[in-house]
């Protein structure tokens, strides 16, 4: 499992799928996992802009809640998975009413079951913590879920990656 981390619009979705076809043979099969719902046209736009960025050979999967669910029964199917991205998983499990105090469990479950499909799986989340504090406290507690889901996820990676400006840095 790789963990690939980093601010929007930083490269995080492209240097997600050089890291998942890294060494992946011809044909082999690959899912897009995503989570990203849309809400809005300038959403819609953005979500068609990626698929087509990631060619026909990607399977895409909507999953915006249920990820280790679709890991259970449908992971064990691709050689490789991108999971894009965790913290809009997060921001849906929130907005139909997650407590946070249930999050670490839902992680654990989800890391699980990403254990158990074999898949190369390159999971994509936002770093949130390097802007400005947020001046709303429901803002602010937000972050620093997010943050503790990044911890939890990255502790558990085999490798870790920062993308800054289109740029890979290996912290793990």
């Amino acid at each position: 499992m790789i963990l690939v981390i980093g601010g929007a619009s930083s490269g995080k979705s492209a240097a997600a799928l050089e890291l998942a076809e890294r060494g992946m043979a011809k044909g082999a099969a690959r899912a897009f996992v995503a989570t990203g719902q849309p809400l809005d046209e300038e959403m819609a736009d953005r979500i068609r802009l990626h698929q087509a960025s990631r060619g026909a050979e990607w399977q895409t999967e909507e999953v915006p809640v249920d990820l280790a669910a679709w890991f259970e029964k449908q992971g064990r199917g691709f050689r490789a998975i991108i999971l894009d991205c965790l913290t809009l998983w997060l921001s849906n499990l929130k907005e139909r009413g997650g407590p946070d105090e249930q999050v670490p469990d839902l992680v654990a479950t989800l890391l699980r079951a990403v254990r158990d499909s074999e898949a190369r799986v390159v999971v994509v989340s936002n770093e949130l913590g390097l802007g400005l504090v947020p001046a709303d406290a429901s803002a602010r507690r937000f972050r620093d879920l997010a943050g503790k889901v990044n911890q939890q996820v990255a502790g558990a990676a085999d490798e870790v990656y920062f993308i800054v400006a289109g740029q890979a840095l290996q912290v793990k």
